[in-house]
């Protein structure tokens, strides 16, 4: 009897998922042409052609569609024999694919991986900070950390916690100009705006008491990108609306001040997302709890 390897339905899903050898071998670490040995020697076993090649697609045939299933089966068989080894062991060990934005990238989720790591001295992390919404199934990510509503349904998700916003001016602005006591007056002030492709055309602002104010905007710079927002507050370019976790060093030290402290944006939701809660392994779960409890108080 011919004897089916793990690596072998491993490259079979992995190249189902991916949509090419050539993905598949860039996230397995492989050559493209040792995976495609692979399946041509599991073809072979199974004496049955999985897999329609053409110039531009990969397509399964009706065999090789019954087959792909039963592979994620016996995979998702093996991966919870090693969950339960796992949990048995008491630390993850492995590799962690995570995505994120850029800007959050640098200013959490770096110091979230740091932590992780030191905790977990088995586990490797591989990120990838961009402004894109990487596909998490077919680029094998573990999982997606996302800022604001959430859209795509097909995820789990939990949230890990809120970013917040404030108003933020330079003390030598604040000297050249009055400071703001109500949002009308900002519109006579020069206003540091972070905006994507144009579209930031007001700032919709909130009291406590439910009360809400919006600003239209004619900024005296605009840019899509927090931090050099940020320096050009800290340069007393005028005031900005920043994220909390960016400003707080810089309002402890003095060099921003906080303006029209009652007055906020609503704050975006932070989300860890993952295929299915099926897939959270130990690994996945640590790195979601540690954010949770690293998560910064503003």
């Amino acid at each position: 009897m011919t004897t089916i390897e793990l690596s072998e339905l491993q490259v079979l899903v992995k190249v189902v998922q991916t949509g090419s050898f050539t993905r598949a071998a860039e996230q397995m670490g492989a050559q493209k042409a040792h995976l495609s040995r692979v399946m041509s020697k599991l073809e072979r076993k199974l004496n049955a052609r999985l897999l329609e090649r053409s110039t531009r697609a990969l397509t399964l045939t009706e065999v090789g569609r019954d087959i792909y299933h039963r592979a994620i089966g016996v995979l998702d068989a093996v991966e919870d024999t090693e969950r339960a080894a796992q949990r048995f062991l008491g630390e993850p060990r492995g590799v962690l694919r995570l995505s994120c934005g850029v800007e959050f990238g640098m200013l959490a989720v770096s110091q979230w991986i740091g932590a992780y790591l030191a905790k977990y001295p088995e586990m490797r992390v591989d990120a990838d900070y961009s402004a894109r919404l990487v596909d998490i199934i077919h680029e094998g990510f573990d999982l997606a950390i996302r800022i604001g509503q959430l859209q795509d349904s097909q995820f789990v998700a939990r949230k890990l916690g809120e970013v917040h916003y404030g108003l933020f001016a330079s003390p030598s602005y604040l000297e050249r100009h009055p400071r703001p006591e109500e949002p009308k007056a900002l519109t006579d002030h020069d206003l540091l705006v972070f905006t994507t492709s144009g579209q930031n055309r007001e700032w919709q602002l909130k009291r406590s008491k439910g009360e809400v104010r919006r600003i239209a905007l004619s900024p005296r710079m605009s840019l899509n990108n927090s931090f050099a927002i940020r320096d050009g507050a800290l340069a007393g370019l005028g005031i900005a609306q920043l994220p909390w976790i960016l400003a707080k060093d810089q309002v402890d030290a003095g060099t921003l001040v906080q303006v029209l402290p009652d007055w906020q944006r609503e704050p975006e939701p932070v989300h860890a997302i993952f295929p299915s809660s099926s897939y959270l392994t130990p690994k996945v779960r640590a790195f979601i709890d540690l954010a949770v409890a690293h998560f910064p108080d503003r």
